[in-house]
């Protein structure tokens, strides 16, 4: 785990291996497969002459050359042409055998293109929501981590009721409220009477600040300052590693349950397990916090325990917020909508 989004070239993505969308010669060809046969130099092109071609939907393995990755996976994916002669079944196929020879070869990591997404025609968005299915079905068995590797977001084509919502709460909450504060910080200005470029500046330093106070903030105390007297029994409240295992008990479910549905490491997970005191990034606190499918209050809860909090002033946490609030829980859903947005994902 996990399956990791990710805008780049595929030529320069650090991977035990990395698939090529090949042609059934290997021996090279344009977009994907001619940037990788460039990238790794002439010592990929005369092994792949020893390997005969390759059949479609199957998949076969070099070495990585000058490319950053030990392996180079050659797979050939299927030339779409009406959706009714097996193109989906060969693709699945290519995606289950590419996993298959770099799990035989004790990859931890791995990197795929959007096979049969550029020249053969296939429709990016039929292509990448195979892509996910066929990765997320093999991660809830294997332990291993997948690059899905978008040269652009013209793949992803969120048309669900779900993701209009969000679109739609985003719209008229983050929008407008961002409208609003904007308008409420040149008040403030004007009666501080700044004006020119230095009214511009602190307006820009206005705009970083939340939309809102915190409401966790504690009153101020009439009493004068004095180090804190503690009890003999006092204790420290539930840690985030604390409430998550509770949590999970609660539910029912086992370990694996939850962190693979989660899209986080069994490692990564292992640690927040054994350590009450160790600290997770917030976007691995959100994505186990959803996976358990708590309403927004406890995810708020659960948050606050790893030292984070949900600000409605900046966009991650809105799009996290107007997911959980249209019951969306399906973390990999999730993230195809943050990837949409360019905010970062959740692992």
């Amino acid at each position: 785990m996990p399956l990791i989004l990710i805008r780049d070239d595929i030529t320069h993505v650090t991977a035990d291996a990395i698939v090529n969308a090949a042609n059934s010669s290997l021996l090279g060809g344009g977009g994907v497969d001619g940037a990788i046969h460039k990238a790794a130099g002439r010592g990929l092109l005369k092994e792949c002459k020893k390997l005969g071609g390759c059949e479609t939907g199957d998949a076969k393995i070099t070495k990585g050359y000058k490319l950053p990755c030990k392996y180079v996976i050659h797979t050939v994916g299927p030339v779409w042409k009406d959706g009714n002669h097996n193109e989906e079944n060969l693709l699945i196929s290519c995606y289950r055998r590419s996993l298959e020879i770099a799990l035989q070869k004790g990859c931890e990591s791995v990197a795929f293109p959007l096979i049969s997404s550029g020249a053969y025609g296939y429709p990016k968005d039929k292509a990448f929501r195979t892509a996910v299915n066929v990765i997320t079905d093999f991660l809830l068995e294997n332990e291993m981590t997948v690059y899905l590797v978008l040269f652009d977001k013209k793949a992803l084509n969120i048309c669900s009721s779900v993701y209009g919502n969000i679109k739609e709460y985003i719209d008229d909450f983050y929008v407008s409220k961002s409208h609003l504060h904007r308008q409420e910080n040149r008040r403030r200005i004007n009666t501080e009477g700044l004006a020119g470029s230095k009214a511009e500046e602190k307006n820009i330093r206005y705009e970083m600040e939340f939309l809102e106070e915190p409401s966790f903030m504690p009153e101020p105390s009439a009493a004068p300052c004095a180090a804190p007297v503690f009890e003999e029994k006092y204790t420290l409240d539930e840690s985030f590693s604390q409430m998550l295992l509770r949590k999970i008990d609660e539910k029912g479910i086992k370990d694996p349950d939850c962190y693979k549905k989660a899209n986080v490491d069994r490692r990564l997970f292992s640690k927040i397990k054994s350590d009450d005191k160790y600290k997770p990034s917030k976007q691995t606190a959100l994505a186990l916090a959803i996976a358990l499918e708590l309403p927004l209050e406890e995810v708020s809860e659960m948050l606050m325990k790893a030292g984070y909090a949900l600000s409605p002033s900046v966009l991650f946490d809105v799009i996290i917020k107007a997911c959980i609030e249209n019951g969306e829980y399906n973390v990999f859903n999730i993230n195809e909508i943050l990837f949409e947005y360019d905010q970062p994902i959740l692992k």
